[in-house]
């Protein structure tokens, strides 16, 4: 699952899941839909991500701004992600394709995860959130 916030003038993406790894997927999932609608975006090419960090909460903001860089560089969306997560390592691909601009109707334009509201938590036992808000 995953879920927009409210935050002034920026938006806060929060994704949820039973592991780490799939509250990292959600977030992304989240980040995609601050753009376009994920169900108009088609898994064609997939791009491969590593980050680390000794921070959990600074390895969701690295592995948020490496998507943002990517679909910047690539000018591309992604819909399906896939994340491992070994300690401070994190190994992702995340599938998605060109922007048509036509098809996508892209809203806004990310410019970077930022460390407000940043959290990455595991709720209740068995349920992790995380959490940030984006520039936009």
């Amino acid at each position: 699952m995953w879920e927009h916030f409210h935050h002034e003038a920026d938006i806060g993406v929060r994704g949820t899941g039973e592991t780490l790894a799939q509250a990292f997927e959600q977030a992304a999932m989240a980040l995609t839909a601050v753009i376009a609608s994920p169900e108009t975006v088609t898994c064609v090419e997939s791009v491969s991500i590593d980050c680390e960090d000794a921070d959990t909460e600074l390895l969701l903001v690295d592995w948020l701004n490496a998507l943002v860089f990517e679909m910047a560089t690539r000018k591309m969306l992604f819909s399906r992600f896939q994340v491992e997560i070994d300690g401070q390592r994190l190994h992702a691909s995340a599938c998605g394709e060109v922007i048509d601009v036509e098809r996508h109707q892209p809203a806004a334009e990310i410019k970077g995860a930022t460390y407000t509201e940043l959290a990455v938590v595991e709720d209740p036992p068995g349920r992790w959130r995380a959490q940030c808000v984006v520039d936009v």
